[in-house]
């Protein structure tokens, strides 16, 4: 039983930590987006 306990935490633990770096690149970009607008920059 606490195989399977750690087996589906460690399965678990996947979409939690891809979601932090999808919120970490997300921020990153609006930040970005922002900076450029601020000072009349294209992005690219």
């Amino acid at each position: 039983m606490t195989n399977e306990l750690l087996y589906a935490a460690y399965i678990l633990v996947w979409p939690a930590l891809t979601l932090g770096v999808l919120i970490v690149i997300c921020a990153a970009v609006v930040r970005d987006i922002r900076k450029a607008k601020d000072s009349d920059q294209d992005l690219l």
